[in-house]
């Protein structure tokens, strides 16, 4: 297929096919830069209410920067994939102390800023700058595999560069922006992973897959690993109206949000036998506990297995031990926490 041929085509579909979003109407690169943070690994239906939360709340990225942690991450809960919530604050003071609070207009150096990988710089410098540079994600990889016939695997190295390579052949050098938005908008509602619109696809007669019927084999992928079940038994120590917990400061998942004391095993355990082993714990009378029912959360990686008991404080000195502290209800409701405990601070009416 003509290299020209390709980019015209899909971008003569995106202009009467695309969706009306609100990053789209906008060449400002602090808004580009946003909502490409936030739709990573998450659905447009999901991330646009936050997209829009963010931007009424720091309209800016000098906004962004001068806010505190706790407030960024408390308006990311629910997006999971903290990191980029992190990342995203720090990215932002860095565009403020760098570069005074206008974002670099070319991918290389995009590149250097927390969080930004090549695909976010390309995505920001093609649709604010329009450098000629390709996008490359999920989408971009599945449209190039069955276009072109490519079954070589998108999450191997040689992969990811042999897509990159034909990615930025194809790009227009006129009109990037809406090349690469055209491309990954094709992917999200035409050439699908489950069902392709086959039929009204505007390369039905050229696609490679569609001839020979490969749209359930590409593109290829290497199959990721089982995910690891992990047992988590929280202990919800109450103070009156009042509910001790902690910030996660290790290296692990949730860090820097605010859950319960908690107890992980690498295999199911009865909830009430484990106080009688725990130094903190065993101050507790086991008879006086209400047991919630069984959660369970999955990660990319792993599956949490949770379960909530909840004990009254008695006369122990929970408060302090292990970073432990008591908020009110209307202090938790601020908090930012993994959905895990919220849904179960829901199901309770804890809050």
């Amino acid at each position: 297929m003509d290299k020209r041929y390709f980019s015209d085509k899909v971008v003569e579909w995106y202009q009467t096919r695309k969706r009306n979003l609100p990053w789209r109407d906008t060449q400002d690169p602090y808004k580009i830069w946003l909502s490409e943070i936030i739709l990573q690994q998450t659905r447009v239906a999901q991330g646009l209410p936050y997209y829009l939360r963010f931007i009424e709340k720091f309209p800016t990225v000098q906004a962004l920067a001068a806010a505190s942690e706790q407030e960024v991450l408390r308006l990311w809960q629910g997006l999971g994939y903290y990191t980029r919530a992190r990342n995203l604050h720090k990215c932002a003071k860095e565009v403020v102390a760098r570069f005074q609070g206008v974002f670099p207009d070319n991918f290389q150096t995009l590149k250097t800023l927390p969080g930004i990988g090549d695909y976010t710089a390309a995505a920001i410098a093609s649709f604010a700058f329009r450098e000629s540079v390709a996008v490359v994600d999920g989408n971009v990889f599945r449209v190039l595999s069955r276009i072109f016939g490519i079954d070589t695997e998108i999450n191997s190295p040689e992969g990811k560069k042999v897509f990159a390579a034909l990615a930025n052949e194809l790009i227009s050098a006129k009109k990037p922006d809406q090349h690469n938005q055209a491309i990954m908008e094709f992917g999200a509602l035409y050439c699908t992973p489950g069902k392709p619109e086959c039929p009204e696809c505007t390369f039905i007669g050229t696609c490679f897959a569609a001839k020979n019927e490969l749209q359930g084999v590409l593109p290829v992928k290497t199959k990721a690993k089982a995910a690891r079940p992990r047992y988590f038994y929280y202990y919800v120590i109450r103070k009156g109206k009042s509910m001790l917990m902690k910030k996660r400061d290790q290296k692990d998942i949730w860090h820097g949000l605010y859950d319960f004391y908690v107890v992980e095993k690498v295999k199911p355990a009865n909830p009430v036998k484990l106080m009688a082993q725990d130094p903190l714990l065993k101050k507790f009378n086991p008879d006086d506990v209400t047991v919630s029912k069984k959660y369970k959360h999955v990660l990319s990686h792993q599956i949490i297995h949770a379960t909530f008991i909840t004990l009254a404080e008695q006369k122990s000195q929970a408060s302090g031990a292990d970073g432990l502290k008591y908020y009110s209800s209307q202090k938790i409701s601020d908090l930012p926490k993994p959905v895990l405990i919220s849904r179960f601070l829901e199901d309770y009416q804890l809050l």
